[in-house]
């Protein structure tokens, strides 16, 4: 069996299709489908079923995926292990925020690549939440507040947030002085997620509300600039706004905790050697970069991307 076969069979079961395959592989669709219909006639079995409209995985496949998939991964693990040392080959994907990793993570990974010439760095931006193994991620780079899942976290830095609006809404509404109080005022959210705040040496929960929602920091901070509610945003969004006096700080007696950029990976007993140098990589820039402190923080929850 040709492991090439077995690894574009998974490409296609998670990217959803033969086309979007092609794409992530960087092949013809042509090669995909020939890779695809050897591999079914060694197993003598259908893995998928095609029509005009696209290819589904039949029962066959979608229980031969999650095999195939460990297969590969167990192959990676094998094969790193027996690199030299500092050796990196092979595909990393990534799911990155949108709002701010184009501007603090890119050059980062721009660096991963140059370290390692035989490495492939895939990175797709989104402010979408991102399912790693269903759509074939190797990992995901979060911030903000993690929730609970099956997925293992890796902390890499700190960043901060505040709450602000723009000096016209807090003429009109005034400011929120505590917690309570801004359930009385629009917030400018991603969904429908809680802000955390603190009291002292307690964490509170809140759950605002509002009518503006956007899945992009930028976008809400246009949104609190227009005067349309509080946002709860990255520092390094808000930073020259304030200074020009287009935004103020409010809620500054309950500051957000300080939260958390982290690297996300699907469970498994020993991250693959790929994820374990991107990890001491963003290690290593937090730890010497001014900018750290200001990498995004979301509203609320994570800033990617992904569950």
């Amino acid at each position: 069996m040709d492991i090439e076969d077995l690894r574009t069979f998974v490409e296609v079961a998670h990217a959803g299709g033969v086309s979007a395959a092609a794409v992530r592989l960087g092949i013809s669709k042509s090669m995909v489908s020939r890779r695809l219909l050897r591999l079914e006639t060694e197993l003598g079995v259908q893995l998928l079923a095609r029509s005009t409209r696209g290819a589904a995985l039949t029962e066959a496949g979608t229980t031969y995926r999650d095999f195939a998939a460990r297969a590969c991964a167990e192959l990676d693990v094998g094969s790193e292990t027996i690199l030299p040392d500092g050796d990196l080959r092979g595909r990393l994907r990534i799911a990155a925020p949108l709002t701010f990793g184009p501007t603090h993570f890119a050059p980062m990974l721009a660096e991963l690549a140059r370290r390692h010439p035989q490495l492939q760095v895939q990175t797709c931006y989104s402010d979408r939440f991102v399912d790693l193994i269903a759509e074939g991620f190797d990992c995901a780079i979060r911030v903000g507040y993690l929730e609970d899942s099956n997925l293992i976290a890796r902390r890499v830095g700190a960043i901060n947030g505040k709450l602000v609006a723009s000096p016209g809404y807090v003429a009109v509404h005034g400011a929120p002085e505590t917690p309570d109080e801004l359930g009385a005022h629009e917030a400018l959210m991603q969904g429908t997620e809680a802000w955390q705040l603190t009291d002292g040496g307690r964490v509170i929960t809140v759950r605002p509300q509002g009518r503006f929602k956007a899945d992009n920091g930028t976008a809400l901070v246009a949104a609190a600039v227009a005067g349309l509610g509080i946002a709860y945003v990255p520092d390094w969004l808000t930073k020259d706004y304030i200074a020009a006096g287009a935004l103020v700080p409010v809620m500054e007696r309950h500051p957000p905790p300080p939260a958390g950029a982290y690297v996300i990976r699907p469970p498994g007993q020993h991250p693959a050697k790929k994820i374990r140098v991107l990890i001491e990589l963003l290690v290593e820039y937090c730890d010497q970069s001014p900018a750290a402190n200001e990498l995004a923080l979301p509203q609320g929850l994570i800033g990617d991307l992904a569950r």
